[in-house]
């Protein structure tokens, strides 16, 4: 046992405690600096380079995925609300898809009672319709006609409205899926909105998060002792700044590991674990529900994507198509006289132009605020439940998939911070034994 002994009086035991100290400290401002580096910031920020845009281009794979590189600059966006687009893509793909096709889901919005709310607030804006179009067309018999016959038009056209209304909803519920797509209208408003996708992380996942910061400066003085002993027999220079690299790598690794993996519960050296995250997968869903119902997948957006979206010139064609039968039997009896009157042409264009502007009137109730809150408990409710149902593979992938790719960075991070780590110890205490 001599040479345990002369091992213990050798060794600079000052440097040797203050070395797991020191990789503890850097592991904790390893994993809390990465998730600054994961959520912020929400938009680029940096410098355009001239020329870097074109040397992007032979770069490898791996730069080019750097924030900025491609589009020519030098800096940095949050990994998140750069991936967001693709987490959209993929949170459809793995829940929002799950809750059946789009004519499914609008099943499931109820459409008669969206049809009895379009009644409820259209029917007192027909006499302005009627007035608008009639003015525009043919203005002069219009204004020719009594009181009592135009008040006799506009209650006519009234009557009519449920029937129309129900057509227009029927209509949307045949067609809705080649006119509404959920997985476009989730990607564009997670790319306009990064901050949505990191809400998404931090509202259920912050305690977890936090967490992680914590186990840092565990695993960091963890993996400091071995680093310690081995320093203490070798007595090299570059020692120190190599195992940091390697400490700061493993340390970000353990962490993303925590709180992903294992999808379910496994036994491993006596112990149980489960990714932190997918310990409350429950809970997760119903804050993910509320957003996407919130923000995402509202009435109002339903609405909007519908009439303006990249099919509405569709939407308004088969909405005007669906409506001018009604329109024609609101004229009633008077229709046959009105053709002789104006000309068949010239009523036929009045329907049609009636036709028109109903159809943007007729969705206009989407973007009731009241209305529309009342409707978000259902999408929530919906897809809440299908998120909880998700098994814990397809939670993570979910969650995870838009940032898998760019872990190398933050890992990448950890080794820098290792190295620094490393360098910093020995210009305070030198190598052992040297």
């Amino acid at each position: 046992m001599d040479w345990l002994s002369d091992y213990v009086h050798e060794v600079d035991w000052w440097a040797f405690v203050t070395i797991p100290v020191f990789t503890g400290v850097i592991g904790w401002a390893i994993n809390w600096s990465g998730l600054v580096m994961l959520f912020a910031p929400l938009r680029f920020h940096g410098v355009r380079v001239p020329g870097m845009k074109e040397l992007a281009s032979v770069l490898p794979r791996k730069i080019q995925e750097v924030p900025g590189v491609l589009q020519g600059g030098i800096g940095w966006q949050g990994i998140v609300p750069a991936r967001a687009a693709k987490m959209g893509s993929i949170a459809v793909d793995k829940a929002i898809a799950k809750l059946g096709t789009p004519a499914e889901f609008y099943q499931q919005l109820e459409p008669d009672q969206i049809a009895e709310h379009i009644v409820t607030v259209f029917r007192p804006e027909i006499p302005e319709l009627v007035d608008q179009v009639m003015e525009a067309e043919h203005p002069r018999l219009w204004h020719d006609l009594p009181e009592s016959v135009k008040t006799a038009v506009y209650q006519r056209v009234q009557a009519q409205l449920p029937s129309v209304v129900g057509t227009v909803t029927t209509e949307i519920g045949i067609h809705i899926d080649q006119l509404l797509d959920p997985k476009i209208m989730v990607i564009d408003h997670f790319q306009d909105n990064p901050g949505l996708v990191v809400r998404i992380f931090r509202d259920f996942g912050q305690k977890e998060l936090d967490m992680m910061v914590r186990f840092g400066f565990i695993f960091g003085f963890l993996l400091g002792i071995p680093v310690a002993l081995i320093d203490s027999l070798v007595h090299q220079a570059w020692l120190l700044p190599v195992m940091g690299v390697v400490v700061g790598w493993i340390t970000n690794a353990l962490g993303m590991w925590l709180i992903f993996e294992p999808p379910e519960p496994k036994k491993i050296l006596g112990f149980t674990w489960h990714g932190l995250f997918l310990k409350r997968q429950s809970e997760a869903a119903e804050v993910y529900a509320q957003i996407i119902a919130d923000d995402v997948i509202t009435l109002e957006r339903i609405g909007n994507f519908l009439l303006d979206g990249p099919r509405g010139d569709r939407t308004r064609q088969m909405l005007a198509t669906a409506l001018r039968p009604a329109i024609d039997l609101a004229a009633g009896p008077a229709r046959g006289a009105l053709r002789v009157a104006i000309g068949s042409t010239r009523f036929d264009t009045i329907r049609d132009q009636v036709a028109l502007e109903a159809v943007g009137r007729t969705l206009t109730p989407f973007k009731d605020p009241e209305f529309s809150a009342r409707q978000a408990d259902k999408i929530r409710t919906l897809v809440a439940t299908r998120t909880k149902e998700l098994p814990p593979r397809d939670f993570v992938d979910m969650m995870r998939s838009a940032i898998r790719e760019d872990e190398w960075m933050l890992y990448a991070h950890g080794a820098i911070m290792g190295a620094a780590g490393g360098f910093l110890h020995l210009a305070i205490f030198g190598v052992q034994g040297g």
